[in-house]
């Protein structure tokens, strides 16, 4: 696996060095990204030696003393692209603040905004500066993002002072970085259905019912589970978003499209995560020529739609799937009677009308439900990093499954043995 190692300008520059050597122990491939203030505490060359790779140093010229070129200048999509965790020794204040602010005016700052690998970070700075209101709120959307903080150590600083700042322990890193990589590999060997986006109507050639989901949520999970090691498939109504890397996706219109292809894909999939919102209804019948205009109200004769989410569930067998409850009022009390009712192992529910939690934003804030009770309320956080908690309960709840089925089976056979 290939890590981008980003080392900027603090004191601590110097302890990314041994760094490198002990992830390539751990068989990673290590690439160097240095800010132009790294480069005051140490060479290029120091970690161009150590890693066998190239150090980039600037964002138009690919490595230190490269004339810029068309290959440099698009450096940054490429590095993003190939890596599978950007890791970040040690993090200044500054580059904090750029990556929480969306500022990209290096390579590292590029680069940042233009992967979707996993980021941690381990910042580094004096004890005033990393207890300041602007960086604790940069740290905190960080975090609400799904970016990894390495908590920095308390202890005495370069500049003399005395408590947290200092640069976390090598250990505590490498077991941050083990940990993401590895739990993005959780999901190998799994065949994972997820449906996103609306659905559209047609009630005549030009005019069709549809919702205001963007699919973000969905795309969200796809692409954690993707990441993950899943080998994922996106059945996806009409949205303007991008594939993910890695996922493969088959554009759907309607209800009756989504489902067909969905009970196709779940056949062999060995979890379904419904996140599209389905239209319920549709017009009854669909005109042929464009509906003109008149001075009279118009009366529109509405059919349920297949609900998706409950006929696949009916034949899940040992299959997880999942649901999203997309609310108004009474969020806890409809989720869970949609749970029951759907025959669903987890809902996803949220109260669309709370800020930072309706359609087309970036953020959520969801209560997870599961079939054997367990309940998590998440606060307002990224979609990406609400994807990697729903994936997470899924690989709870089917452990407690699995196991809750061996129980049930041993108690099985010993009743068959007493009556025998």
């Amino acid at each position: 696996m290939r890590i981008t190692l980003g080392v900027t300008g603090g004191v601590a520059a110097y302890k990314a060095a041994e760094l490198v050597r002990r992830l390539q122990q751990d068989n990673f491939m290590v690439q160097v990204v240095m800010t132009r203030g790294a480069r005051q505490f140490i060479t290029p060359l120091t970690f161009a030696a150590l890693s066998g790779q190239k150090v980039i140093t600037d964002l138009f010229a690919g490595a230190e003393g490269q004339d810029a070129n068309l290959d440099s200048a698009i450096e940054h999509i490429a590095v993003a692209q190939r890596t599978d965790l950007l890791l970040v020794v040690p993090a200044t204040a500054d580059v904090i603040a750029k990556f929480a602010r969306g500022i990209a005016d290096d390579f590292l700052t590029t680069l940042y905004l233009a992967s979707t690998a996993p980021v941690v970070i381990a910042p580094a700075m004096n004890v005033n500066m990393w207890n300041h209101a602007a960086t604790q709120e940069n740290i905190r959307l960080l975090r609400n993002r799904g970016v990894n903080i390495v908590t920095p150590d308390e202890g005495y600083l370069a500049c003399g002072m005395t408590g947290p700042g200092r640069l976390a322990g090598e250990e505590e890193i490498l077991a941050a970085v083990r940990d993401v990589l590895h739990a993005q590999l959780d999901l190998q060997g799994e065949c994972i259905l997820v449906t996103a986006g609306p659905t559209c109507e047609d009630l005549d050639p030009v005019r069709y019912l549809t919702n205001r989901s963007s699919g973000k949520m969905g795309y969200a999970v796809a692409e954690a589970a993707a990441r993950r090691g899943a080998k994922v498939t996106l059945v996806s109504g009409p949205t303007a978003l991008e594939t993910p890397q890695g996922v493969e996706r088959i554009d759907v219109r309607t209800a009756g499209e989504m489902h067909r292809i969905a009970a196709e894909q779940f056949m062999v999939s060995s979890i379904g995560i419904m996140a599209a919102a389905v239209a319920d209804y549709r017009p009854a019948s669909r005109a042929e020529q464009k509906l003109k205009r008149g001075k009279e109200p118009v009366n529109l004769q509405l059919e349920p739609t297949v609900d998706i989410l409950a006929a696949l569930a009916k034949n899940k067998g040992e299959r997880v799937i999942v649901g999203f409850a997309a609310e108004t009022e009474r969020v806890a009390e409809n989720a869970r009677k949609k749970l029951l009712s759907k025959n669903a192992d987890l809902i996803v529910a949220n109260d669309v009308t709370a800020e930072g939690a309706g359609f087309d934003i970036d953020t959520n804030i969801v209560t997870i439900f599961a079939r054997d009770g367990h309940e998590i309320a998440l606060p307002k956080l990224h979609k990406a990093e609400v994807a990697q908690r729903i994936l997470d309960e899924i690989l709870r709840l089917r452990e407690v499954l699995r196991t809750q089925r061996r129980s049930d089976l041993a108690g099985k056979l010993v009743a068959e043995r007493s009556a025998s």
